[in-house]
């Protein structure tokens, strides 16, 4: 399983990175776009949308796709989609508090257009229309990757307090903070190699390491609410799409909004 996991991990890893550093942006958002039907086709899983249903909802995501030569570089689409996903996180993290709790089917079909939208296009819009944009999407995954990490490994040696027993037992606190310290580090090696505001970017970063957990989580209540252990079984050692984005899907519009907020992009 972990030698699946690995293989998986770097294939997929690979050809996301080669085709945010190296290709144009149509090429990128193309790539991120397989990643982000395949995500909405598992959320519509969640929904427990009938098969028919399920594929209208699909195609529905990528049409909203194919269509974005028309609307990704239009910042006044662009910023009413970043507003759309941070109240869909607000109302995320609600849910992450509250539960357990059922939640209806019906709102939760919506709400993998608001998690998946805003993050595909804050990532596509970063990536075409803002100076060092190939390099900075790159950042985006580089956070989730390391903060990932960071608390796999910190929650494995020394984590103790539950984060959110109910909807994830193994995250910790003490995970948490490490993924969000290796995150840092990361920021801070980007900001430099960038040479961007270190303190600004590394805030940015911590920050959006840490919102990159609600999207784990609530991926998890996702999948709890109608009895599924993994999102799919897309990716061999990993489970579904869904398992493999949940993190960047919160992560990718906070970073683009950090960034904004603080002026090094515009």
């Amino acid at each position: 399983m972990l030698i699946k996991r690995i293989i998986t991990a770097l294939i997929l890893g690979s050809a996301v990175t080669v085709a945010l550093l190296l290709a144009p942006t149509r090429i990128a958002a193309a790539v991120l776009g397989l990643l982000f039907v395949a995500g909405a086709w598992e959320w519509a899983g969640l929904a427990r949308l009938s098969p028919a249903a399920r594929a209208a909802y699909t195609g529905l995501f990528a049409a909203i796709l194919l269509a974005a030569p028309w609307w990704v570089f239009d910042r006044g689409v662009i910023a009413v989609l970043l507003l759309i996903g941070v109240l869909w996180w607000l109302l995320a993290l609600l849910a992450v508090l509250t539960y357990p709790r059922r939640l209806p089917l019906a709102p939760v079909a919506v709400a993998g257009f608001a998690a998946l939208l805003p993050a595909w296009a804050a990532l596509t819009h970063l990536h075409g229309a803002m100076q060092l944009g190939p390099q900075l999407a790159m950042t985006v995954l580089a956070l989730v990757w390391a903060a990932d990490t960071g608390a796999y490994f910190t929650g494995r040696s020394i984590g103790r307090t539950k984060l959110a027993p109910a909807v994830s037992p193994g995250k910790t606190w003490e995970g948490v903070a490490g993924g969000v310290a290796t995150a840092a580090v990361v920021s801070a090696v980007a900001a430099a190699l960038l040479e961007l505001p270190l303190v600004t970017v590394v805030a940015v970063g911590a920050v959006t390491a840490l919102v990159s957990v609600l999207g784990d989580l609530t991926v998890s209540i996702g999948k709890r609410n109608v009895g599924l252990k993994d999102s799919g079984r897309l990716l061999p050692g990993h489970g579904g799409m869904l398992d493999r984005i949940d993190s960047l899907t919160a992560a990718a519009p906070i970073f683009v909004l950090g960034l904004l907020a603080a002026g090094v992009i515009s």
